[in-house]
Order: C-alpha cells, then sequence, then structure tokens
C-alpha cells in the first residue's frame, strides 16, 4: 500500500515538475491614439500586483523586475502593490476582473495555478493575458538554527518515525509549489503523504516568522526568499530540490543525499484579459528588454533564480499545459 501511495505522489512529481488615464503603460496619448512599444519610449503607469503578502517570493520578484525597469529607464515610476489572500485568488480575481486594463499586470506562478482549483476560484490564470516566464527556482528545506535537524538525514529520519509530529510549513496553499514540494518528498522518503502535518502561510513573508520562531518542524520553500537569513546563519538549509546546487546555499541537492527527487518552481508575469494588441506588445516588448539587461542579469545572480526566459505564445501554451497538469493531479488527490 505505502508503494502505491509513493507512486501516487511521485505522479504529482511527473505531472508538475514541468504584470488610468491619461499616458499609460502602453503609451497611450491624451487623445486616446495608440503608439507602438519600441515608439513611446518608457512605458507610464503600469502597476505589478503581487497577490500574497510581502516578503514572498512573487514580491521579491515584481519588486526585482520593477526596479530594474525603472533603472534601465524601461519604464517610469512602476508601482507595486500586494492583494493578498486565498492563495492568491483573490489577486487572480482582481485581474480577471479588470477586463481590458493594459496598466496592469500581475506577478504570478506555479502556486496560483494550484490555488485557484484547491479554493474553487471562479477565475482561472488560463482567462489572464500571459506575458512572460520569468524564472525558475528550486525549493529548499529549511529549519531554523535551533533545531535539532541539523542535516536532511536527521530530519527524515525523526519524520518517518512518527509524520504527523512533525509540522510542515509551506508560503502557498494545497496545489502550490510549497505543498506539493513536500507531499513529493514524503512519498520519495517512504512516508504516507496523506500523514504530513502541511502547514499553509499566505507567502513567505508569513512563513519566514515561524521558521526563525521554531514553530515548525521544517519549511519547504524558495531559497531566494530568504537568503539574508541563511547567510546570517537564522535559516538553515538542509538540502535543495533542483538538478544541481544553489550558488550561494551551502546544502546538497536531495539526490546527493540520496533522496531521488527534482522539483522547481516557476514564477511570471500575466495581464487581465482583453486588452488590445498594442497594450500586449508593449508589455512583453518592455519585458524582453528588461530580460536582456544587465540589471536582471544581476538580479538572477542576486536571488539564486534560474532564467526561464519565454514570452506570447509560448507561454500561453506552457501555462495552458500547466492548468491542465495541475487541475487533473489535484483532482486525483481529491483537492480540486
Amino acid at each position: 500500500m505505502r508503494q502505491i501511495r509513493a507512486l501516487r505522489v511521485a505522479a504529482v512529481a511527473a505531472g508538475l515538475a514541468l504584470m488610468a488615464t491619461g499616458c499609460g503603460a502602453t503609451g497611450k496619448s491624451s487623445t486616446g491614439s495608440e503608439t507602438s512599444g519600441a515608439a513611446a519610449g518608457p512605458i507610464t503607469g503600469l502597476q505589478i500586483m503581487v497577490p500574497n503578502t510581502p516578503g514572498g517570493g512573487y514580491d521579491t520578484t515584481a519588486r526585482a523586475a520593477a526596479k530594474v525597469l525603472d533603472d534601465e529607464k524601461i519604464a517610469n515610476n512602476t508601482e507595486v502593490f500586494n492583494l493578498a489572500g486565498a492563495g492568491g485568488t483573490v489577486g487572480l480575481a482582481r485581474v480577471v476582473n479588470e477586463k481590458g486594463n493594459g496598466d496592469l499586470a500581475m506577478l504570478m506562478g506555479l502556486g496560483v495555478v494550484g490555488a485557484s482549483y484547491t479554493n474553487k476560484s471562479q477565475s482561472k490564470l488560463t482567462d489572464t493575458t500571459p506575458l512572460a516566464k520569468l524564472i525558475e527556482e528550486p525549493g529548499a528545506i529549511m529549519v531554523s538554527k535551533d533545531s535539532p535537524y541539523k542535516t536532511i538525514d536527521d530530519l527524515v529520519k525523526a519524520w518517518k518515525a512518527d509524520p504527523g509530529s512533525i509540522s510542515v510549513g509551506g508560503g502557498s496553499s494545497p496545489g502550490g509549489p510549497d505543498h506539493l514540494l513536500p507531499m513529493q518528498l514524503a512519498g520519495a522518503v517512504g512516508i504516507d503523504a496523506t500523514k504530513v502535518n502541511f502547514v499553509s502561510y499566505d507567502g513567505g513573508g508569513d512563513l519566514l516568522p515561524a521558521i526563525l520562531g521554531n514553530k515548525l518542524g521544517f519549511a519547504a520553500s524558495g531559497a531566494g526568499e530568504y537568503l539574508e537569513q541563511i547567510k546570517s546563519g537564522e535559516v538553515r538549509v538542509l538540502a535543495t530540490s533542483g538538478e544541481k546546487r544553489l550558488d550561494g546555499v551551502d546544502a546538497p541537492t536531495l539526490k546527493e543525499s540520496n533522496i531521488d527527487l527534482v522539483f522547481s518552481n516557476w514564477r511570471g508575469v500575466v495581464a487581465p484579459p482583453g486588452i488590445s494588441d498594442a497594450d500586449k506588445q508593449s508589455l512583453i516588448a518592455a519585458l524582453e528588454k528588461m530580460h536582456a539587461s544587465e540589471g536582471w542579469k544581476q538580479a538572477l545572480k542576486t536571488h539564486s533564480w534560474t532564467d526561464a526566459f519565454v514570452t506570447g505564445d509560448e507561454f500561453t501554451t506552457f501555462l495552458t499545459d500547466q492548468d491542465k497538469r495541475v487541475a487533473d493531479v489535484l483532482t486525483k488527490l481529491g483537492l480540486a
């Protein structure tokens, strides 16, 4: 029976390893005529919504993007704001309801895909206008500096002895990356995933105090959100989930630790449905310029993000595929 459950969780892994009026963001003039993104110069009036609390991965990525857009004179005074709730689906509903608004974008990722199903959201990411996938990021298994677990082997030994007694924290709702990673980890080490005591937090900004306060057995999330605390020693990384070790993080991969699991999260930018072709092309052009800049390359290095940039139809296809995979997997697990 354990083997069947492990295979079930492994199936999850296989299925999912897988961003007003007057002069607006698209270069609309006060008369309402549109100019191309190339001719309009820096875009203005752009707002990037973060559908989680400040300090989390979406927030960090959105603010890094906004800074590069402004520093590189691709945009002027880009505004980032947070609209948290229900694993990102409150923000998703706002974007979907802002039909035709070419001045609004939302930073999102795998977590919002999953939350749209587990929270029974009427709005789906397939209702939005996909702009660009930006990054991928491996997960990290983390504990506080005061944790009794010094290595991933220490943790796994204790977890297998009494799975329900060790709480696992993540900065996403069930179905999101911080939930899927420990569930897959459980299957990989022979633990019944139904016995995992998962505690959901609304983004890394809410998860961090729980880690620092030693209120969790361990946490699963992207290490890039906690690099300051990792470097200071307040947070200890036991292992990371990528194919290779994470630059700047002194911890083995799960595979190095004889745990057969590789997992990566991803983040991208979408706009409301029904925006004009000119709006869409202007926003994509701005993100392409950002991606090509030295400022963005430095941001990738600073945050230990993996470049995974795709735009337009390619990102639309990717997002549609991810939505279907997540829906199928969560339905099989009884979570959608």
